[in-house]
């Protein structure tokens, strides 16, 4: 019987139609696969190994791993570690067992997302690695050290792939146009704007020519320009992922450049976090969190500074709030620094970690009932007030025995310039009455 409605053929998705088919075809990583380096390497070793390879979305890491079944005429299984369970992953290593004793060819696994899959999970691979019965392939977006079993990385190298250039991107803009999109003219402002849209990512990229083909079809148009793209792709968020490793790495960015007292690279990346989804008072807590470690004294006003911008947020939200977030990161990297206060509570955390619990003295002892009093509780105490400039000169406020220790050293910036002029006139009193009594 005739099939009145026989089915057509679906083209691929332009993404799937563009992936590479050797590795001279792959744009990008080629501090990797260029001549001489590791990746190239091991595809001209004649031997597959399993490795990690670790990068943000759309770096070619499911290209590469398919190319090297190519390579090693392996079977190559896929399997997401978002959808798959332990079920998938026997069901992988039997058909690897089956491909093993009928053709002789041993097989790559591939496993996207695997930093999903729990301990468990990873450890189901291991003997049937160490066997070499498989050759695994895990493709992550987030750093394989913290997601990725011990185990399971000391048998698999580790490859970091990079996000496309601008160029590189460009490259495969013009390769695609020129392969799938040949009746579609788009203008330099066109080319652009897809090419920062895409951010780094070719799959993106890939997705994006294709909206625009399909866009510029119902609209009868022969030619996209700038305006065109920006009214055919939705509102684009940049790549950012609240959990992981982009989310870590920019908010360090935003921590080191208020350390560095740069406002302009503050306020990029606070702007570059807030694009790309973070919650602002996330943001403001660790601006906080700056406002002491690294301003601290020399410029006590800072702590007020994050604490307002937060409340401030607190009460304004999106987008007014923003400003008053903006106004902190570029008022605490134009603050005077000092880790001081810092340094001076990391060094005094330490030494009571690893020091004995010593007794409070008798004369900074309370002494609220008359029994307290009769055991010496706070007899010989001065009181500060009372004493000339309001300083009980050469008194010991530590207790017994313990070692002289000298935490907070106050810099010459800002505010603590005047706090270590004090000081010093204090220990100079001290020194003082030290001499005196010798």
């Amino acid at each position: 019987m005739t099939d009145l409605f026989p089915a057509r053929a679906v083209a691929p998705p332009l993404a799937e139609a563009m992936r590479p088919k050797s590795l001279g075809d792959v744009v990008g990583q080629q501090h990797l696969i260029g001549p001489g380096k590791p990746l190239r390497l091991a595809f001209e070793s004649g031997k597959p190994h399993s490795m990690i390879l670790w990068g943000p979305p759309g770096t070619g890491k499911t290209t590469l791993a398919r190319l090297m079944a190519d390579t090693f005429d392996s079977e190559f299984i896929a399997i997401s570690a978002v959808l798959s369970g332990v079920k998938d992953i026997k069901d992988a290593i039997q058909r690897a067992r089956e491909a093993l004793a009928t053709s002789g060819r041993r097989t790559i696994l591939f496993v996207d997302e695997v930093h999903r899959f729990n301990k468990a999970q990873q450890d189901a691979f291991l003997p049937f690695v160490e066997q070499g019965l498989l050759t695994f392939i895990g493709a992550t977006t987030e750093n394989p050290s913290f997601e990725v079993i011990g185990a399971l990385l000391s048998r698999a190298s580790v490859y970091v792939l990079n996000s496309l250039s601008e160029g590189e991107l460009g490259e495969l803009f013009d390769r695609a146009r020129l392969r799938a999109l040949a009746g579609l003219a788009f203008d330099p402002a066109a080319r652009e704007r897809v090419i920062g849209l895409s951010d780094g990512d070719a799959r993106r990229l890939l997705n994006l020519l294709e909206i625009l083909q399909t866009a510029a079809a119902s609209a009868g148009v022969a030619s996209v320009d700038g305006e065109f793209v920006q009214d055919a792709v939705a509102q684009n968020l940049r790549r950012f992922d609240k959990g992981g490793d982009a989310f870590y790495d920019q908010i360090s960015a935003l921590h080191k450049s208020v350390r560095g007292s740069n406002p302009d690279a503050s306020l990029y990346w606070l702007v570059r976090m807030l694009d790309g989804g973070a919650d602002p008072l996330y943001i403001g807590r660790r601006m906080v969190r700056m406002a002491v470690e690294d301003v601290g004294l020399a410029d006590p006003r800072a702590l007020r500074v994050a604490l307002d911008a937060c409340e401030t947020y607190e009460r304004l939200g999106t987008p007014e709030g923003e400003l008053a977030l903006a106004e902190a990161a570029i008022y605490l990297a134009c603050a005077a620094k000092s880790n001081a206060v810092y340094e001076a509570y990391n060094r005094a955390r330490s030494f009571v970690t690893e020091d004995a619990s010593r007794p409070v003295p008798a004369h900074l002892r309370n002494a609220p009932t008359k029994l307290m009093k009769d055991l010496g509780y706070g007899r010989d105490y001065r009181y500060a007030h009372d004493e000339p400039d309001a300083y009980a000169a050469g008194e010991n406020y530590f207790p017994e025995g313990m070692p002289h220790v000298k935490w907070y050293e106050p810099t010459d910036r800002g505010l603590e310039e005047r706090i270590r002029e004090r000081l010093e006139h204090l220990r100079g009193l001290d020194s003082s009455v030290k001499s005196q009594n010798k």
